[in-house]
């Protein structure tokens, strides 16, 4: 098992919370965290109340990482069966999960970051999928970050 300790990282403030002193300051003051580290149902559940902060589930990838491999990399909202097949799933989640995987799993930065920005230009320029308020399908949102690789 390999340990990282915080003096390893000067420029990184490591700060400990208890879980549900960390999910209200998640809803009240979000700005005030960059990355969580929890182990996997504190950070199922943060996760998805991250998700209200953010406008929608669509929008948050996630990495469970170990000391023994690549990692797992996957939309917060998981699979999403209730509407597979419908064309309304906002991709966007999956794209930056991916970045998370080319990044942390890979270590490919600069492709990570290459979609990282697609999904941001993308966004700028107006998509919006049914889970943000607009009518972008499945298949318009891939286009659409495609666009901008």
């Amino acid at each position: 098992m390999h340990r990282v300790h915080a003096e390893e990282f000067p420029n990184v403030e490591l700060e400990h919370a208890l879980v549900d002193s960390t999910a209200m300051k998640l809803v009240t003051a979000p700005r005030h965290f960059d990355v969580i580290l929890t182990e996997n149902m504190f950070g199922d559940i943060l996760s998805d109340e991250a998700s209200v902060v953010t406008g929608s589930l669509g929008l948050l990838p996630s990495a469970s990482l170990g000391d023994g491999g690549p990692g797992l990399f996957e939309p917060v909202h998981g699979t999403a069966p209730d509407i597979a097949g419908q064309g309304i799933a906002n991709p966007l989640a999956m794209f930056l999960s991916a970045a998370l995987m080319l990044r942390h799993g890979l270590g490919r930065e600069a492709e990570a970051s290459a979609l990282e920005s697609a999904v941001d230009r993308a966004l700028q320029e107006g998509l919006r999928t049914r889970d943000l308020g607009g009518t972008a399908s499945t298949a318009e949102a891939t286009q659409a970050v495609l666009a901008h690789l």
